[in-house]
């Protein structure tokens, strides 16, 4: 039985088509498409938590010496690696970017280079040296304005650069000693005549380095009183 259209209606014998369908996806295509976004997320995170140490880092301090202080003192050992990285840079080698682990400080990755001991030394040194001159900012101003903040801070940063000195193999005097030794015996990329003067002055640099930041320690130091 046939059907009677409607008054006012529209009868039409065109048959509407069905949309196309989508092309799907493989199935490599649909764990490789997630696996992708996912990858780009975490190389982000990655880098993004790097440079989240230093904000970490400045939480910690300020929990045990107030915010002023741990802002300034991460900013001091911000200080002293950038001279790690600059020297590094100085010297055609390719250093990461500074990454803070809190409590422990920062460090400055070198990859992939080979090892030369002059350089190596040089490198090691202008953490000392920049931190030293960071903190000596800090003393010549704190005098100026009579402030023991920034006078406190000039006291750990002698301190701290200081004790970075230390012949201990981690540290930057590690560094500097297993340098001395290996130029002091004629080795690394020159002559042994050459190497053992290098040698030489890797020695007397770093130990003028440590007298100086000892002194500024000794000028620095406030009593506990006034703090």
């Amino acid at each position: 039985m046939r059907a009677v259209p409607r008054v006012g209606s529209v009868v039409s014998d065109h048959v509407p088509e069905e949309p196309a369908a989508k092309p799907r996806r493989g199935g490599l295509g649909r764990v490789l498409g997630p696996l992708a976004i996912a990858g780009a997320v975490a190389l982000k995170v990655a880098g993004s938590l790097k440079f989240l140490g230093i904000f970490v880092a400045v939480g910690g301090y300020a929990l045990i010496w107030g915010w002023r202080f741990g802002v300034g003192f991460v900013l001091l050992i911000l200080v002293h690696e950038l001279g790690h990285y600059v020297e590094a840079r100085r010297q055609g080698l390719n250093p990461q970017m500074p990454v803070f682990i809190p409590f422990f400080g920062a460090y400055v990755a070198l990859r992939n280079q080979p090892f030369d001991p002059w350089r190596n030394a040089l490198v090691s040194i202008a953490g000392p040296v920049a931190g030293g001159v960071g903190a000596l900012a800090c003393l010549v101003y704190g005098n100026a304005v009579d402030s023991d903040l920034l006078l406190a801070l000039a006291y750990s940063g002698f301190l701290l650069n200081l004790f970075n000195l230390i012949p201990i193999g981690f540290l930057d005097g590690g560094h500097i000693l297993r340098s001395w030794r290996i130029l002091r015996a004629g080795g690394g990329r020159v002559s042994p005549a050459e190497a053992r003067r290098l040698g030489g002055l890797v020695g007397a640099y770093s130990v003028a380095v440590a007298v100086g930041l000892a002194l500024g320690m000794v000028i620095s130091h406030i009593p506990q009183t006034r703090l």
